[in-house]
């Protein structure tokens, strides 16, 4: 194994951490810019009125979502550990 094939398993790994949390985080953004212009158009300064639904839609990601991105980042895991020796060369 030379370089190449590290930084390609490093570069995968760390494509797929960025999906992960592009996938709960930019939706949860969207959400509390949303919510926020309704506060700012209604001009209610209420924190709970943005933490409740963005709490809701992260949990319900995560429910949705969260098997198949494990899974993923498990057969990631069990391929870097069954090739570590192949690396460590």
């Amino acid at each position: 194994m030379n370089d190449m094939h590290m930084l390609n398993a490093m570069q995968e790994m760390i494509y797929y951490v960025v999906i992960a949390v592009c996938m709960i985080t930019i939706p949860t953004l969207i959400v509390g810019i949303v919510f926020s212009i309704l506060q700012a158009a209604t001009q209610i300064n209420e924190m709970t009125i943005t933490f409740i639904p963005k709490f809701l839609l992260m949990f319900t990601i995560l429910f949705i979502f969260g098997p198949e991105l494990m899974y993923k980042l498990v057969t990631i895991l069990q391929h870097f550990m069954t090739h570590l020796p192949d690396y460590i060369r």
